[in-house]
This record gives structure tokens, C-alpha cells and sequence, in this order.
């Protein structure tokens, strides 16, 4: 019997081999919900669901100061009592996208960045406390640039850089649109 499963298997191997069969192997991890995220960045607040749609001008100005691309017209934003903003966003890592949640102070400053789902394989290096920390205080005044103000990591250069991309396109949105929101 052991004899008729192995010559299976390696006709299997050898038909797929030959078809050249794509095998793909789908993985994510979800770190935290977004309420979870919410309690870390915005210990003791309230927050109110506060969504934006941006219109066609302000996702223009917002690429033209960011220098990257909005893919999403949607921002999926809440407001805390005193003013800041707390906003899930997707960047795309080397493949897939990351799911991030970001606090951004009344006065527009990073307070602090917690990854929700990472749905690649590697570079989850991203996650470390220390990394993630390079992003508070940074604001608009500044163009975050990988290997400059913030740090790569090795086998997770994709997944940096896109965050880095991802947190000066919201801190444009910030400056040019959500800082505008009144309550």
C-alpha cells in the first residue's frame, strides 16, 4: 500500500511539474481588532465614528503633497473627544495589503501606529514596538523618507517603505482635509 501511495504521489508531483501548476498559499495575521487598536492609541476617550469621502480635488492635492497615489476616496476615521483623529487604513506590503490603524493628534502629530492584519509572508518585522515608534510627533512639515528619518529593516524593505508612504499620504490628509472637520 505504501508502495502504490509514493509512485502516486510522485506521478502527482511530476503531472503538476508539467503543467507548471501555480500553487498559492494564502496567509494573514490579524494582531488586533480595531476596537483593541482604539484602546491603545486612545487610552480613556471617547471616540466618534467620523467617516470622510474625499472628493476629487482634495485626493489630487493630497497626491500632489504626499507625492502618493489615494487609493481609496473612503477614510475610515473617528474623532476623539479632544480633537484628534483615529483612522484605519490599508498600504500594500510586498504583495498584500497591511491594515493599519493610526492616531493623529488635534495638533496633526503621529501619536503612534498599530499594524491590525499583515497578510505577507515575511517582514512582519514591522511590528516591533521600536520601529513603529520612529513615526510619533512626525507631522506634514516633514517628508518621511525610508533610510533617512525612518529606519529600514531588512527583509521588510517593501513593507517600510509603504508604511512610511502610507503615513505621509495621512498626514497630508490631516493637514489639507481632516484638520478642517469641525465637530
Amino acid at each position: 500500500m505504501s508502495m502504490l501511495r509514493r509512485r502516486f504521489l510522485k506521478g502527482l508531483v511530476a503531472t503538476a511539474a508539467t503543467f507548471a501548476l501555480p500553487i498559492q498559499v494564502a496567509f494573514a495575521k490579524n494582531y488586533l481588532t480595531i476596537e483593541q487598536a482604539q484602546k491603545i492609541l486612545w487610552p480613556e476617550q471617547k471616540l466618534t465614528s467620523a467617516p470622510v469621502d474625499l472628493t476629487e480635488e482634495q485626493a489630487d492635492l493630497i497626491e500632489d503633497l504626499s507625492d502618493i497615489r489615494v487609493r481609496n476616496h473612503h477614510i475610515n476615521g473617528w474623532r476623539s473627544e479632544d480633537g484628534g483623529w483615529f483612522i484605519v487604513d490599508q498600504v500594500i506590503g510586498k504583495h498584500e495589503n497591511i491594515d493599519l490603524a493610526v492616531a493623529i493628534s488635534a495638533e496633526g502629530k503621529v501619536m503612534g501606529i498599530e499594524v491590525l492584519t499583515y497578510r505577507e509572508t515575511y517582514g512582519d518585522q514591522i511590528m516591533h514596538p521600536k520601529w513603529r515608534a520612529q513615526f510619533h510627533g512626525k507631522d506634514s512639515s516633514e517628508f518621511l523618507k525610508l533610510d533617512k528619518q525612518i529606519r529600514n529593516i531588512s527583509g521588510a524593505t517593501l513593507s517600510c517603505r509603504h508604511v512610511t508612504d502610507g503615513i505621509n499620504r495621512l498626514n497630508h490628509t490631516w493637514s489639507s482635509v481632516l484638520s478642517k472637520i469641525t465637530l
